[in-house]
């Protein structure tokens, strides 16, 4: 209402009213509009979290049984060399075991192979450090420097890795005098 005039209602006041509702208005549905956000945010945090679980859980499962394939085809291995054994242990011919053990060891490298092992050649090959250990070395004139001249024991390769290097004896060459 108006100061000087009692009756008259203050149009001053109903301006400034005005935009303080709206602004009131606008208020309340932004906080609406965030609390929906934060609770947006909190299921996806959530589902975030519920999917590293599962993934880790996932992961877990397949490093514990990821070797499953390789050790049923060695079992199978193992259940032929107990068969060499028991053979050997009631058979008096060496030949038999022998036999027995180079079907077993034929398998053991078809398993090896299919899991993409492979040995490392090394004899009469130059020396390569990525792929042969070497223990010693022997100075001969029939060979070039740094050749493998013995394999002592064998390497392996899976797919493109050395897994295994070769322990060599290589031949150096005399020192002329």
């Amino acid at each position: 209402m108006n100061q000087d005039n009692p009756q008259e209602p203050n149009v001053k006041d109903e301006t400034v009213q005005e935009p303080t509702q709206d602004l009131q208005l606008r208020l309340d549905e932004e906080k609406k509009r965030s609390e929906d956000y934060l609770a947006k945010l909190r299921y996806l945090q959530a589902d975030l979290e519920n999917l590293r679980k599962r993934c880790d859980r996932q992961i877990l499962q397949v490093s514990q049984y990821s070797n499953e394939r390789i050790i049923i085809q060695l079992l199978e291995v193992v259940d032929e060399l107990e068969l060499a054994v028991k053979n050997a242990q009631t058979t008096t011919s060496a030949q038999t075991l022998v036999d027995g053990v180079q079907m077993t060891l034929k398998r053991l490298r078809k398993v090896l192979e299919q899991e993409g092992v492979t040995p490392i050649e090394g004899v009469n090959q130059p020396f390569d450090p990525s792929k042969h250990n070497a223990i010693a070395a022997e100075e001969r004139d029939d060979v070039e420097n740094c050749v493998v001249i013995e394999e002592l024991r064998k390497g392996y390769m899976m797919k493109e890795k050395v897994i295994r290097p070769t322990i060599v004896k290589v031949a150096v060459k005399k020192p002329s005098q």
